[in-house]
């Protein structure tokens, strides 16, 4: 079975380096996984009460089992499990060593959408920038801002975009393989954010782009997630991009 038949989340776990998780936290904004290197992913999570959310499995224990075990946490319905699945997997995939460039991901996007339909999938702070420069501009949302348009109608208007940005947490969420089919054969796409994996297997799924984070300074970077930074805010992390072609 080619590995575009299966679901992208199988493909990555099955493609891990499986050593052992040496640290793991989880910020109100971005998790941090430590396995092989450090990986991380947004922090998504529902409503903070216990009824609500029964918080992580086996939490305070996570650190020294296989990373392959907590990358499974990424099927979880609770998203803040997921969240550190996806951090694990982003720890343990091998490095990227050839085609990889620093760049920022709102400039790959404006130089794509230009003159031409684009759909982004999650709110980015860079889409107020977009709509001066594109022929349409389309942002799907579940919590929606003014502007933008609920994710129920992305089997109906998707299919008109030439560009598609879409967040990485489309893989913690588990709407990545119901989205992408939804995506013209011909339509460029582009996977963002910290929770997107930097790795040439995601192509094998229909993605033209990856545009990820390498963290360079693992001390500094945590320091920030433990203490409730955004992503904007993080520091020991470089932008990058990788692209099919």
């Amino acid at each position: 079975m080619s590995s575009d038949t299966i679901p992208l989340i199988e493909a990555l776990i099955h493609r891990l380096i499986d050593t052992h998780v040496k640290s793991v936290c989880v910020g109100a904004f971005i998790t941090a996984v430590i396995s092989d290197h450090c990986g991380l992913s947004s922090t998504l999570r529902e409503p903070c009460r216990e009824d609500v959310m029964p918080g992580v499995r086996d939490a305070g224990s996570l650190c020294g089992i296989k990373v392959k075990a907590l990358a499974e946490y990424v099927r979880s319905k609770n998203q803040l499990e997921a969240s550190i699945g996806m951090a694990a997997i982003n720890s343990a995939l091998p490095v990227p060593t050839i085609g990889i460039i620093s760049r920022n991901a709102s400039d790959l996007i404006l130089q794509r959408g230009k003159n031409r339909r684009v759909a982004v999938i999650g709110h980015f702070p860079f889409v107020s920038s977009l709509e001066q420069i594109t022929e349409k501009l389309m942002v799907f949302e579940k919590r929606i801002r003014e502007g933008d348009i609920a994710s129920e109608r992305i089997p109906e208007l998707l299919p008109e975009a030439d560009v598609v940005a879409m967040s990485g947490t489309t893989l913690i969420n588990h709407t990545f393989e119901d989205i992408r089919r939804y995506i013209r054969k011909d339509a460029y796409v582009i996977m963002l954010g910290p929770s997107t994996p930097l790795t040439p297997l995601v192509f094998k799924h229909g993605v033209d782009a990856l545009s990820g984070t390498i963290v360079v300074d693992e001390e500094a970077l945590l320091a920030g997630v433990s203490q409730g930074a955004t992503f904007r805010q993080l520091k020991g992390k470089d932008l990058v991009v990788l692209s099919r072609r």
